[in-house]
């Protein structure tokens, strides 16, 4: 009988490098993507096509895609924030398959995020679900400050809900629920996604999206698991976070995701060696230490006694 498998979507490209204070060149980007694309993981989120003035981190998002060597079989993701960016992202729609669109569970968050209303962006959203699916896009649609907001404290369940099912009702095929800054706990989760599958139904994808601000994000990944959730988001080196507030730190790594998961008798399909390899190459990169625990540690080395 074979293991239990887990998905994981790569987001340090995008997620990653949006929220660190470099900016990489393209040709560093190119690199690590084209090493993360060889790890054995099957879904990889790139870029953004965003306002350079923004976010000039991603600027170089259309040579980013272009230059990008990767294997088949690995689903390229680009994070749309809204129709703008869906066209821009549509002139180059045979280098991807797949988009993400975003918005906050809460009023505050959304605000500070992306300067809209929850309804308005959930309008805008729409339409972008709409067009991206019938573009021949397979469409996740992910739900920021889903367990917590840092201006609003906890966020009514049923308020999720309801977002997520006007999402699914556009066309989102998954929908992603982020601990943005960090502020889920284990039993909380737990309780999220028994609930999320109920209200939901089996016809959506729902994935976690987790971040290690407080130290919580691999427990908060076995509550998951222990829900039934087998589809998570994490970033190779623990790069990235959340530009608001400050001192929301970086996304679960990707390595100590897979170490655990391989540990735990689970399946991913990634190479855990070349996952860590990609992380110190990112390193070295930046030249400065980042947070991944696996990078450090290295792989689990079993012995007989």
């Amino acid at each position: 009988m074979s293991a239990p498998a887990v998905r994981i979507r790569e987001v340090g490209p995008r997620d990653g490098f949006q929220n660190e204070p470099e900016i990489l060149p393209t040709a560093a980007k190119v690199e690590l993507i084209d090493l993360l694309a060889r790890t054995g993981v099957r879904r990889l989120e790139v870029t953004s096509f965003v306002r350079a003035d923004v976010i000039p981190q991603l600027a170089d998002a259309a040579e980013v895609l272009q230059r990008i060597d990767v294997p088949p079989g690995v689903a390229l993701t680009v994070l749309i924030p809204n129709e703008r960016g869906l066209d821009a992202a549509l002139e180059h729609r045979d280098r991807f398959q797949e988009v993400n669109c975003f918005l906050s569970a809460s009023e505050a968050h959304n605000a500070a995020n992306v300067n809209r209303t929850v309804e308005e962006s959930l309008t805008g959203l729409e339409r972008v679900l709409g067009r991206a699916r019938g573009a021949g896009l397979r469409c996740e649609a992910i739900i920021s400050v889903a367990f917590g907001c840092p201006y609003e404290g906890r966020v009514p369940r049923e308020r999720v809900w309801a977002i997520a099912r006007r999402l699914i009702a556009a066309g989102a095929q998954e929908v992603g629920f982020g601990d943005t800054t960090g502020m889920a706990n284990p039993a909380q989760v737990r309780g999220f996604f028994d609930e999320a599958r109920t209200v939901l139904g089996d016809g959506v994808e729902l994935t976690a999206h987790f971040h290690n601000t407080r130290g919580q994000g691999l427990a908060n990944v076995v509550a998951a698991l222990e829900a039934n959730c087998r589809s998570f988001e994490s970033s190779f080196g623990e790069l990235g976070g959340c530009p608001v507030p400050a001192g929301a730190t970086g996304n679960i790594a990707t390595e100590d995701l897979v170490s655990m998961l391989h540990e735990m008798g689970l399946t991913t399909g990634i190479d855990l060696p070349a996952g860590i390899a990609a992380a110190r190459r990112a390193q070295e990169l930046l030249g400065r230490r980042l947070g991944s625990h696996t990078l450090v540690a290295g792989p689990v080395d079993w012995r007989d006694a």
